[in-house]
């Protein structure tokens, strides 16, 4: 951030751009002054007030509240699969679904795509026992998934999605489930830059799933959805345990939210602008299906 303003960086254009923020002023108030922070147990710490917010969402009275998501840049409304007035209530537009063909994939078979549509930070290697690399945070990538990793470096990316975003998530490779998903009950922090910067550790504070999964080139990874204010419910939409990259894993309700991936060290690398602008602590804007990453083919596992 930059004078309070949220800065990325646009891929297809290179160009630096600012950040239009849904209800900017409530973020700002709830995380930059004191009587915003002093709110936060009620506010933050339990389902009541996103689950309030979700059922107002989800009715019809909330229909008026998608033109308004409309008028925000990068919300992009052509895309949808349906004209606005299609969609019975905010949230039923909030995870809408896109016109076939609106996100193309990157299918060379070792190709790693974005989940999601959203703003890109990558850490090409991480001790999992060590905090995580934000300013002020003392919470590790074990912390994150809820249990104790191997004593050896992972990589990981989180891909921040933000209101005007499509909210749909899908799977980066393809993979098999291994085990039942694990819900981490927590805490409802918004998961907007300015947050995470009063609040460092939110990601691991927020209640949250976490999914292993096993492709045969980088052996087991693991996928992370975090839930984040406004966000009643994570919707798992898959069925079954063996999945094709861009199958759809599930959907975000209103809020925005966050999709994790953690994978071992040496198994896949990132490209190249993502890295150079992650270590410049600037977020990449990216969309679903495009490519983020290529698996390492000389580290197959039986």
């Amino acid at each position: 951030m930059n004078n309070g303003e949220i800065k990325y960086i646009d891929r297809q254009t290179g160009n630096i751009i600012t950040e239009s923020v849904m209800g900017d002023k409530a973020l700002r108030f709830a995380y930059e002054t004191l009587l915003g922070r002093t709110l936060w147990p009620m506010l933050f710490g339990g389902k009541f007030v996103s689950a309030l917010m979700g059922r107002y969402y989800d009715s019809p009275r909330s229909h008026k509240v998608i033109a308004k998501l409309i008028a925000i840049p990068g919300c992009h409304p052509e895309e949808a699969e349906f004209p606005a007035d299609h969609y019975t209530s905010f949230n039923d537009y909030f995870s809408r679904k896109l016109k076939p063909g609106a996100r193309p994939v990157a299918n060379e078979p070792t190709a790693v795509v974005s989940p999601a549509d959203g703003k890109l930070l990558v850490h090409p290697e991480l001790s999992p026992a060590e905090p995580i690399p934000v300013k002020g945070a003392k919470r590790s990538i074990n912390d994150l998934c809820g249990k104790k990793l191997p004593d050896e470096p992972v990589t990981v990316a989180v891909i921040r999605l933000a209101p005007v975003d499509y909210h749909r998530y899908h799977f980066p490779c393809d993979c098999t489930q291994k085990g039942e998903t694990q819900v981490i009950a927590g805490k409802y922090h918004s998961v907007n830059p300015v947050a995470l910067l009063r609040h460092p550790d939110l990601f691991v504070e927020n209640t949250r799933h976490v999914t292993e999964f096993e492709n045969p080139l980088c052996g087991s990874f693991r996928m992370i959805e975090v839930a984040a204010f406004g966000v009643g419910s994570i919707i798992r939409s898959a069925e079954g345990k063996h999945f094709s990259k861009m199958d759809e894993k599930g959907f975000f309700k209103f809020g925005g939210s966050t999709v994790i991936l953690v994978f071992k060290a040496g198994k896949v690398t990132f490209d190249n602008d993502l890295i150079t602008a992650s270590a410049n602590g600037m977020e990449t804007a990216v969309k679903c299906g495009s490519r983020i990453a290529i698996l390492k083919t000389d580290n197959m596992e039986g």
